[in-house]
């Protein structure tokens, strides 16, 4: 049986129970109640379901992504931008996939108390940074890969906070001794726990693996992270296909860059989507140093230093890049009553009441 792209996680979840399951979409949805829309142009029936509010259903919390977009251009500063990613080792995974809120807490809690100490060296940065982190759980295939990403102001405020430090625009840290540095951390914090008894020596011994790289302005490093604020990271339009009890999905090759596709069989699936379901009431989103909520002097003693120094340097209006007021105006919300298959408008039909039937398999965005 073939579905709509709309529907196709809701109809997996019907395979498996006959309960609405307030994970996927059209299950839930539906249960909820809604809308239905016609186009006025093509007379294609449309539905539009009442959102279930879970922060990790892949067709709601749309709104609320934009929402948090748009509240980080104020915490972006007019200077460049770093994407440092730390990344759990393959052998401490199948332990962090049973013990999920400890290790997801001291990727936070190891991970940017390491920037930091590092960055604040005389011989690197040099002052107090400012961070952004959030979780991420997921390889682009839906597989378990527990890291956080970190987006890093270019520099440092000095401990008397008189000066901006300005890092080089290429360059932040040096990983490896960052590496280091958040094993060691990592490894003193597990300590503590007895699940260290069960991690073999050798994962004390190896490499961990940490990146940085350049991303400009930070604009678009914001872009990429906001989908994945309050939603696993696969959408409706990713699934192409659900036949045979089985589910084709869409992801892309990240040694090639190009898309692929792989078909789990339909419980495979739910199994690789629910493991990055966060437990309940766990913040994947944290701020540290200056860009802390507890710190919001120092957060705007470092903006007026930025914003003097380019007065003093530079016109910022030559210079778009340099500019932290672009995001909201480049954020484009979908608009919700426009046809998807004709950009027609969209015209109200009528209420779709909670329990309601399920209504005929519709071609929906």
């Amino acid at each position: 049986m073939a579905h709509s792209t709309e529907q196709s996680l809701g109809a997996v979840c019907s395979l498996l129970t006959s309960r609405p399951c307030g994970i996927l979409s059209t299950a839930v949805t539906l249960a909820l109640g809604g809308h239905v829309y016609v186009c006025e142009d093509c007379n294609q029936s449309h539905y539009q379901y009442h959102s279930c509010q879970n922060r990790h259903c892949p067709k709601c919390m749309n709104d609320r992504a934009e929402i948090w977009l748009q509240k980080q251009t104020d915490l972006l500063l007019p200077t460049h931008y770093f994407l440092i990613t730390f990344t759990l080792p393959d052998e401490l995974r199948d332990l962090a996939r049973s013990n999920q809120k400890l290790f997801y807490d001291l990727l936070f809690k190891t991970s940017s108390p390491a920037l930091q100490e590092l960055a604040a060296d005389p011989r690197k940065v040099g002052g107090a940074i400012g961070l952004m982190g959030g979780l991420h759980t997921w390889a682009r295939d839906l597989a378990f890969h527990p890291h956080v990403h970190y987006i890093v102001p270019g520099g440092g405020i000095s401990e008397d906070q008189s000066k901006w430090i300005p890092s080089s625009k290429r360059f932040f840290v040096h990983v490896k001794p960052l590496s280091r540095l958040f094993r060691a951390k990592f490894r003193d914090e597990l300590k503590k726990n007895q699940l260290f008894d069960f991690v073999l020596p050798k994962v004390w011994q190896k490499d961990w693996v940490v990146n940085s790289k350049p991303v400009g302005n930070g604009e678009h490093a914001l872009k990429s992270l906001a989908p994945y604020v309050y939603r696993v990271a696969l959408s409706n339009k990713r699934i192409t296909r659900l036949e045979n009890d089985q589910v084709t999905f869409e992801y892309e090759d990240s040694n090639t860059h190009k898309s692929r596709f792989m078909t789990p069989p339909a419980f495979s699936f739910i199994h690789r989507f629910l493991q990055h379901v966060l437990p309940k009431g766990f913040i994947k989103v944290r701020y540290f140093g200056f860009l802390s909520p507890t710190h919001k002097h120092t957060f705007n003693q470092a903006k007026s230093l930025l914003l003097a120094l380019i007065t003093l340097t530079l016109n910022p209006l030559e210079d778009p890049s340099l500019s932290p007021y672009t995001v909201k105006d480049s954020y484009e919300k979908p608009d919700l009553f426009i046809c998807p298959n004709c950009g027609g408008p969209l015209r109200w039909l009528k209420a779709i009441n909670r329990g309601s039937s399920a209504p005929p398999l519709c071609k929906t965005s």
